[in-house]
């Protein structure tokens, strides 16, 4: 993309390399500080409400993304490695502006979001949108569910693909705003890719569809030396042709073995041309 390619020569200096090693990090020290405080005080000065943010507590707004995705150690520490991954291999595959690009839309959709509908902001939208972009760029790409089951990460894609259009159709109003601001970042860098495969793919099976269109239909009848019959006439009839005839022999299987072997005249073979005097 042009654009992207103007921003990042303009503003590419001031990337944060490694970002999602920073964030990981952070979300684990929130966690660890957060288990231990049984008023849940810290999360609550951390989470994305408009309400505290025109208060002039405007730190929320960069600490919600800070906000730990579950209470449980274990799954915490499963969320916050798999963050980590897809997060690290986007930033190697597009560099460190383009993914702080990527990661600072889906921020800026969801604060604009929680402000619209006054609802309470976290980072669950902007990493299943990260995870996105991951399924859409490795589609082939294996993890283990439980450890033990192997699921291509474009199937976990399609799933949250459905959970997008069960918030829509479900959720409260702020979850579907959020929602749908958390795949702008998405549609941004991706959008024209999947219009173009869309594009494509039609094309391709309207060519393929014009192609079969054209191709005249060719029924191939046989037709049985000795008795007649077709397979037209009958279609579950084998026919075969005899290897011992001269030319082309077909016979039914009532014949195949029960007929005179036929022997091409040599004379047939002459081709007379005419002469001067004709």
């Amino acid at each position: 993309m042009n654009w992207l390619d103007k921003l990042e020569r303009r503003f590419g200096r001031y990337a944060i390399r490694g970002l999602m090693k920073y964030i990981v990090g952070i979300t684990a020290a929130v966690f660890a500080l957060s288990y231990l405080d049984i008023t849940g005080v810290i999360e609550s000065k951390l989470l994305l409400i408009p309400s505290e943010v025109l208060k002039g507590e405007v730190w929320r707004l960069i600490t919600f993304i800070f906000i730990p995705p579950t209470k449980d150690p274990i799954w915490v520490l499963f969320a916050l490695y798999f963050y980590y991954i897809i997060g690290t291999a986007l930033e190697n595959a597009w560099g460190s502006f383009r993914f702080n690009l990527y990661y600072l839309i889906g921020m800026i959709g969801t604060i604009l979001a929680m402000f619209i509908t006054e609802g309470i902001g976290t980072a669950t939208y902007i990493n299943l949108s990260m995870f996105l972009a991951f399924a859409y760029m490795y589609p082939n790409y294996e993890i283990l569910i439980f450890f033990i089951l192997p699921v291509k990460v474009k199937y976990l894609g399609w799933l949250y693909w459905l959970f997008i259009l069960r918030t829509l159709i479900t959720a409260p109003v702020s979850e579907k705003v959020a929602a749908v601001v958390s795949i702008i970042n998405f549609f941004v860098f991706f959008g024209p890719d999947v219009l173009h495969g869309i594009r494509n793919r039609s094309k391709v099976h309207y060519r393929r569809r014009k192609f079969k269109s054209q191709i005249p239909e060719i029924r191939l009848i046989h037709r049985c030396e000795v008795c007649g019959i077709t397979s037209k006439d009958d279609p579950d009839m084998e026919f075969r042709y005899c290897s011992k005839c001269e030319g082309r022999r077909c016979y039914c299987m009532n014949h195949i073995k029960n007929h005179e072997h036929i022997k091409e005249d040599p004379e047939d073979k002459i081709i007379q041309f005419p002469s001067r005097d004709d």
